[in-house]
């Protein structure tokens, strides 16, 4: 695990490639290196997890013609490398970096296709002066790219870019309002003007100031007629191999365990010397005590840390710096001080991220026996029943014959909506609003699946969006944040394919999500642990904001000077003081726009 940074096109500087990297030492803080020619600059931080001895990046080939830059791990690497091998390939150390290097060379693209693990990279073809880079299917691993004219600017972490001279730093207009609907960067551009995400399952070429991205991977839910018990077996057999190729590490390798049946399932498999966990001390806000239980049944040594207010606090402005870009997840906080908690112990650690959107885990997929009945009736009758409740005061049901009598394309986005188009409008400034809808960034995907039940048509939209832009992205910033390396053993290329093949019908029943899943955890875990329902991070922000320090503090940042630049600031205030005083709980609103005033501060106020 490490992290890269990098340019192409003139201004060839040590002294510019060295600022660049300097700004991700906590991506790795093991070692250094660059790689400098005519035409490009590239620059590696290292945390040393494989082949300590001999993996140091930039790393070249044999004849010394390309140069790779790398930031993951590749667990079947060494099943690839007897593969190159036998096709004359000489190696010089045993890393998964070679590997990857070795097989451009004999695949060219085609390599990604063969790599078994989380992954961004670029390759510097020096003959040709073509750069090469990839970014892995799920988006565990960032990457980044910046084009102006002949300047091409990649890297893990966009703060990097910042030390670049000709680095025009710029706040994208249009991506305030869709983050004040979906709480991540939801656009493809970033908040940083004329700066992009690599999408995952994509890879890109670059030579002579011209760009071309391509996908690589996709796939298509195709719902198998096996019986129950097949399910459960296959389920079963594939975390439990996936868990053995995530071990892989020449460091120690510990856990993150929470009170549900995901990390609980990975900890069972792995059986870590050490598992961590976080919590607040308020009834229920602490996990530490369903931790704790079953680390003691599986003989399991469990470390916990309960973090106090001013700690969340001051934890909300690490998360907006370290995330590069504003990022209003709550439960970034904890898992910011949950990776400090670890890295005290361990380099790697591994985590339960992705079974809710592979096995249908979140609540929004399990619609109830009345919601469906009530959906069998016309649809113009439930669209006129809508049309007619919209208008009507707030009363008990309203919201369900809202969205009966609509399509779940109109509504889902994902596991969280803060503000609807009209409300984030209605509090921006002139200049950040935009008719950018939240279905303009949907219905790409949607279209995708318009053929498949709902409950596909959300896992699919949760994939592309909600899972590489809001989970993944904070559990890459937030252990990385801390030098420590996060392994998901559920998003691996088998695991995944095999649950494309998981029936809706037993993904929800009886009133339970992600059953096959909760059904072969079995297996190893107590059915206590495999009936948890889903409840993510549990933070007791709302209650905070409701203490006068607490409340006084948002109160300032919401009346700066730099905020009247995008909010109207006599609408934010009246959101924070209707919470303050009970009248509505505006927590998630209040959050949603202090994220982004202290992110803003962090980037543009103090770097200036």
């Amino acid at each position: 695990m490490c992290g890269f940074t990098g340019y192409v096109g003139k201004n060839i500087d040590k002294k510019i490639i060295k600022d660049m990297n300097d700004m991700i030492i906590h991506r790795g803080p093991d070692d250094s290196g660059y790689y400098i020619d005519n035409d490009i600059s590239m620059g590696f931080r290292r945390l040393s997890i494989i082949d300590l001895s001999h993996g140091s990046q930039p790393m070249k080939n044999e004849d010394s013609s390309m140069i790779i830059t790398f930031n993951g791990e590749i667990y079947n690497f060494k099943e690839l490398k007897k593969e190159l091998t036998k096709k004359g390939h000489k190696f010089k150390n045993n890393s998964d970096t070679e590997v990857i290097i070795h097989g451009y060379e004999e695949y060219k693209e085609k390599i990604v296709d063969k790599l078994r693990g989380m992954f961004a990279f670029v390759i510097w073809d020096k003959k040709n002066k073509e750069l090469f880079g990839a970014r892995d299917y799920f988006g565990i691993k960032p990457f980044y790219y910046y084009l102006d004219n002949d300047l091409f600017i990649y890297g893990s972490e966009i703060k990097s870019f910042i030390k670049h001279p000709d680095f025009k730093k710029e706040i994208n207009s249009e991506a305030l309002k869709t983050y004040l609907t979906f709480q991540y960067s939801a656009l493809d551009e970033t908040f940083f003007k004329g700066v992009y995400r690599l999408k995952p399952g994509h890879y890109f070429k670059y030579k002579d100031g011209n760009l071309t991205v391509k996908s690589y991977f996709d796939y298509t839910y195709e719902e198998s007629s096996k019986k129950l018990d097949t399910l459960i077996k296959e389920i079963n057999r594939e975390v439990s191999e996936s868990v053995r190729y995530h071990k892989i590490s020449d460091v120690k390798v510990g856990a993150f365990l929470s009170g549900g049946v995901d990390s609980s399932y990975i900890v069972s498999l792995l059986k870590p010397d050490t598992t961590y966990s976080v919590g607040f001390n308020f009834e229920g806000f602490d996990e530490t005590v369903d931790a704790k239980r079953l680390s003691e049944i599986l003989k399991i040594n469990n470390k916990s840390k309960m973090i106090n207010c001013d700690e969340f606090m001051e934890g909300v402005k690490k998360v907006q710096y370290y995330s590069d870009e504003p990022h209003a997840n709550l439960s970034a906080v904890p898992l910011y001080y949950l990776s400090r908690l670890a890295s005290d112990d361990v380099k790697v650690v591994l985590s339960g991220e992705g079974a809710d959107e592979l096995y249908a885990g979140y609540s929004e997929y399990n619609q109830s026996p009345m919601f469906l009945k009530y959906k069998k009736l016309p649809f113009g009758f439930r669209k006129t029943i809508k049309t007619i409740v919209q208008k009507l005061p707030k009363f008990k049901g309203k919201n369900f014959l809202i969205r009966a009598g609509s399509n779940l394309e109109d509504y889902y986005i994902g596991q969280a909506f803060i503000f609807n188009d009209k409300e984030a409008n209605d509090i921006l400034t002139n200049n950040y609003k935009t008719n950018i809808n939240f279905k303009d960034i949907t219905k790409p995907y949607f279209d995708k699946v318009k053929d498949k039940s709902d409950v596909i048509k959300m896992q699919y939209l949760d994939m592309n969006l909600w899972l590489p832009n809001d989970i993944l992205l904070k559990a890459d910033k937030m252990t990385m944040a801390n030098s420590l390396e996060l392994r998901v053993p559920f998003l691996d290329k088998k695991v995944f394919k095999q649950s494309l093949n998981i029936p809706t019908n037993y993904k929800i029943y009886e009133n339970q999500t992600k059953y096959a899943f909760r059904q072969a955890s079995l297996k190893t875990i107590p059915t206590e642990w495999s009936k948890r329902r889903k409840k993510g991070f549990m933070v007791p922000f709302s209650i905070w904001l409701k203490q006068e320090n607490i409340y006084r503090e948002v109160k300032r940042t919401f009346e700066s000077d730099y905020s009247k630049q995008f909010f109207n600031v006599d609408k934010i205030t009246k959101l924070l003081k209707e919470h303050h005083d009970g009248i509505k709980n505006n927590c998630r609103k209040v959050y949603t726009i202090y994220c982004f005033l202290l992110w803003y501060k962090a980037y543009f106020i103090d770097m200036d």
